[in-house]
């Protein structure tokens, strides 16, 4: 098994933030879920206030897509540092840096690995 870099402090500070993170994200998908509703037709409104309400809503439901997709990261980065893998790279193994955790605590690639990640998608596009 490789070695985090981590302190036990570091570590007990990012597993908090994941935690805390994880409690904000609920919160934000249960207080939008009525905006996610489909907008009623049969609702008395003018055609741009309707426009509008299908426009919130979209956007509504985008950042709820974002949320839930955060979300999942940050569930396998708490099975990470349930399973002492938290911090490392699941790329290539080395550590990932205090300073990235503590950004993007859910973050599970080393910034090298993230960034040939997003280098080679940048390419197949």
């Amino acid at each position: 098994m490789l070695m985090n870099e981590l302190t036990e402090q570091q570590q007990a500070e990012l597993h908090q933030a994941l935690l805390d993170l994880r409690t904000e994200l609920q919160q934000l998908l249960e207080n939008s879920s009525d905006g996610a509703q489909p907008v009623s037709l049969d609702e008395p409104i003018g055609r741009l206030s309707r426009m509008d309400a299908m426009q919130q809503q979209s956007m509504v439901q985008a950042n709820r897509r974002t949320t839930q997709t955060r979300m999942t990261k940050i569930e396998a980065a708490l099975r990470r540092h349930t399973n002492d893998k938290y911090g490392l790279c699941v790329s290539c193994e080395e550590d990932i840096g205090f300073a990235r955790l503590n950004a993007q605590p859910e973050a599970h690639f080393c910034i090298d690995c993230q960034g040939n990640r997003e280098t080679r998608s940048s390419h197949a596009e």
